[in-house]
This record gives C-alpha cells, sequence and structure tokens, in this order.
C-alpha cells in the first residue's frame, strides 16, 4: 500500500504542459477500431490501466493489437467477428467505461462470455446496462445487477426503442454500440450526456441522426454497416487538466499553458463553473479535429473566488470533476450550493460522500443530503493538522484531489495518502507533473 505524504505548500509556477490523451476517447477508439474490417491507428492514446485493460479484453476477443513507441495499431475484425474460447473471462478492472460500453458490443456474442471488475467496480449498478440490453435479446445473469456478469447473445438482435432518464453517456453509448451490430433503426431519448461516440459515428459517416431536444437528445442508428479504418490522434484529457487548472487557481502568482485539450463543449462544464467564480481561464486556438473541439487552456491564479449556486444543466459535464471543484467553493467567498448529484455516488467510490469527508477534514462547514452539498467558503483558510485519507476505494479521483488540497492550502497541514498507484487508472503522469511544477 504506496502511500505520499505532502507537507508544504507549492510555490509559484509558469509552466506549459502536455497532458495524456482523452481517457474517454482512447477506450472508444479502441472498441470501436475493433469493429472495423481495417487497420486503425492511434497516436497519444492513454496508457492508463483502464485503457490496458481494453486492450487485454480485446485480444482476448481475438483482435490483434501492436503497440509501438509512438502509436497504438488495431487490426480490426468488422461486426460480429469476434472469436473466443469458450468460458471466456473477461476483466474490466476498475473501468466503468470499459465494462458497460464492452457490454453493448457482446450482445451478438455467439458463446457465453463472463465480465469480471475490481472491488469497487463490482459495487456498481450494471442494471441499468442490462435493461437495455436485454430489448436486442441478448441474456444476462448477474447478482443483482452487479458484477460479475454472463453475457449471452443473440444471433438476431432487435432494434429498441429506449428512454434514456439518467443522463449517462456509459449507458448511451453501450446501446450504440449494440445498435451497430444489429439490423433496423434503433432510436434513443437519451438526457443530455457527453456525445463522444455521437461525434465518432459522425466522424465515420455511420448512418447516424440527432437531434437536439431542450432536454434530451433524440439518436437514430441504423445498424450493419461497415466501419471504416480510425487513425486518431487522441487530444489531452480535460478530466487530468482540472486538477492542474485548480490548482493554478488556488496557487499565488501561478500561470498554466496546458497544449491541445480535448474541450468538447459536452465535457467543458467544469470550466463554465469555475469561470462562473471568478477563475481566470482562456482557450486559444481552437481547432475541429474529428468532430471533436481542442484548444490550448491559459490558466491564472484567482485572487477573489465568489460561491456559485451550481445550475444543474451543467452537472454532466463536470461529472468527473467535482471533487476538486468543491476545493475551489471552499476557498471561495459566500456559501456554494450544488444539487443532483446522486450520479457521483455511482462512481469508482462514493464521491458525493468522499467530497463531503474531505472538506470536513479540511475544517470546511459543508451540509451534505443525498444528493446535494452546500459549502460555505472561506477565502482565508489554513489548515493546521495532519490528515489521513484511506479506504477510499482506490479512486483516482479522491487520490489527486486530496493531493492538489494539500498542496493549495495554507497552513501547516501533514496530508497522508494511501493508494498513490491509483492514479494508474486514469493519469499515470500525474505525480510527475506534480513534481516538475514544483522544481
Amino acid at each position: 500500500m504506496r502511500i505520499i505524504k505532502i507537507k508544504n505548500k507549492i510555490k509559484k509556477f509558469n509552466k506549459v504542459l502536455s497532458i495524456e490523451g482523452d481517457k474517454s476517447l482512447s477506450i472508444r477508439w479502441a472498441l470501436i477500431a475493433s469493429q472495423s474490417e481495417y487497420k486503425s491507428k492511434s497516436v497519444n492514446l492513454l496508457l492508463s490501466e483502464d485503457v490496458i485493460n481494453t486492450l487485454k479484453c480485446l485480444r482476448k476477443l481475438g483482435v490483434k493489437i501492436k503497440m509501438r513507441k509512438n502509436f497504438c495499431e488495431i487490426d480490426g475484425v468488422g461486426l460480429n467477428g469476434f472469436k473466443y474460447k469458450k468460458n471466456l473471462i473477461l476483466d474490466a478492472g476498475n473501468s466503468g467505461t470499459l465494462g458497460r460500453l464492452l457490454m453493448g458490443l457482446l450482445t451478438h456474442s455467439k458463446k457465453a462470455i463472463k465480465l469480471k471488475g475490481d472491488k469497487s467496480l463490482s459495487k456498481r449498478d450494471f442494471f441499468r446496462i442490462i435493461k437495455p440490453l436485454k430489448k436486442f435479446g441478448a441474456e444476462f445473469e448477474s447478482n443483482i445487477g452487479k458484477l460479475p456478469i454472463t453475457i449471452r447473445g443473440t444471433d438476431n438482435p432487435n432494434p429498441i426503442i429506449y428512454n434514456e432518464r439518467r443522463g449517462s453517456a456509459q449507458v448511451k453509448s453501450s446501446i450504440m454500440l449494440a445498435a451497430l451490430n444489429t439490423y433496423g433503426e434503433t432510436i434513443i431519448k437519451s438526457k443530455k450526456s457527453r456525445n463522444h461516440s455521437e461525434l465518432l459515428f459522425k466522424h465515420l459517416k455511420l448512418p447516424i441522426k440527432v437531434f437536439k431536444k431542450k432536454n434530451y437528445d433524440l439518436i437514430k442508428i441504423k445498424g450493419k454497416k461497415k466501419i471504416p479504418s480510425i487513425n486518431y490522434k487522441i487530444p489531452a484529457d480535460i478530466s487530468s487538466s482540472a486538477f492542474f487548472i485548480v490548482l493554478t487557481i488556488l496557487s499565488k502568482n501561478s500561470s498554466l499553458l496546458i497544449k491541445n485539450v480535448n474541450v468538447n463543449p459536452s465535457r467543458t462544464g467544469v470550466i463554465s463553473i469555475l469561470k462562473k467564480m471568478g477563475a481566470n481561464i482562456i482557450f486559444k486556438n481552437h481547432k475541429i479535429y474529428k468532430g471533436e473541439r481542442k484548444a490550448d487552456i491559459i490558466v491564472k491564479s484567482s485572487k477573489k473566488l465568489k460561491s456559485i449556486n451550481c445550475p444543474s444543466k451543467l452537472n454532466s459535464g463536470a461529472i468527473d470533476e467535482f471533487l476538486v471543484i468543491f476545493l475551489v467553493a471552499a476557498k471561495a467567498k459566500g456559501v456554494s450550493y450544488f444539487k443532483d448529484l446522486g450520479e457521483l455516488d455511482q462512481k469508482e467510490s462514493p464521491r458525493l460522500k468522499w467530497g463531503a469527508k474531505i472538506l470536513n477534514m479540511m475544517g470546511v462547514k459543508i451540509v451534505k443530503t443525498k444528493n446535494s452539498i452546500k459549502i460555505f467558503g472561506n477565502p482565508n483558510l489554513k489548515i493546521n493538522k495532519k490528515i489521513i485519507i484511506k479506504n477510499y476505494l482506490k479512486d483516482h479521483r479522491v487520490f489527486m484531489t486530496c493531493v492538489i488540497a494539500a498542496l493549495s492550502f495554507d497552513g501547516n497541514s501533514i496530508w497522508k495518502i494511501y493508494d498513490k498507484d491509483s492514479v494508474k487508472t486514469s493519469f499515470p503522469n500525474f505525480l510527475n507533473i506534480i513534481k516538475d511544477l514544483k522544481k
């Protein structure tokens, strides 16, 4: 159990950063490339545990993958082209994105496949995926919707109509991947969420139509079209970038340029929230790449932060960044209110609970309900005690949030944070960048 101790607040810095590839795009690229009948190449693929587990699962399904120093190449097997032995077990590790999206590709699997995950993932809800995929005709055996799950595909999947009410990009994307291998038109009425899958489908000229309504998107997909090769230089992950954006905001006399970041509007809720709180953040060098938006992000220290009554409509675009947003609220003037956050407890750990716990340890007054939190900010907050963080189900974002907190707040605090290897899930280079900023 590897531990990191942090005693000293970070000094001012002025740096240029290149962040590793976007995790959501890395996993989606690999899964969809496996369904092509051609070779696909990716540059800047995130080599985190989640993505490595994706490649391991695909290899077990008969997909040939070559890793080179600067790129990854996948030799696709085509729709319904997976080849594997009986009694196959696939391990999604800690990745909800991998586990849930992979299930969509397995609705046509010829033999039963068992899907498992680590302790954290095995506590998360997969019934939300089982429910729509059953409509295609696949069969599932599970422990009340939890991993491990045995999947028995169908030879003749049916197109479905499904109302996705949670705003879950994973549920929506799983249905979309199942629809790729299904004759006819599948229709999804989906609450607003990340749209990486839709953009990738459009870029590949797959038969998809997206009708944007006020509160939902209507998505129509016609399946069984051959998928072309996907050559992709994956932009930097904005969720990973957010930790260093917040570190800069909370540090004195500091600035940061983060290059080539995925700034898809469905992912930039964190930026919108932070700017409403007075953060100094600018996008430069905007470009459209494979349907996605990317830009350089310039951020500077913020002298006066203000509280926010956070609009719920921004939640889906910031769902992975709320823990670190809470740190900004802790230093803002006034009371910040975040509501409709029940989805946070469907992540690697119950993150709303952990967000409240971390703030309490720091000495921040909060009021928490089942799906909301009020944070009573204190611009002059100083932490003068020892804080120990452990038993958080090795949630990578809990770990990184605590590191940022330890480096950002005045006082004589000593932070002892367990399970430093948790960052391998999404951001293996996180602590190396921290070291570089401290030089």
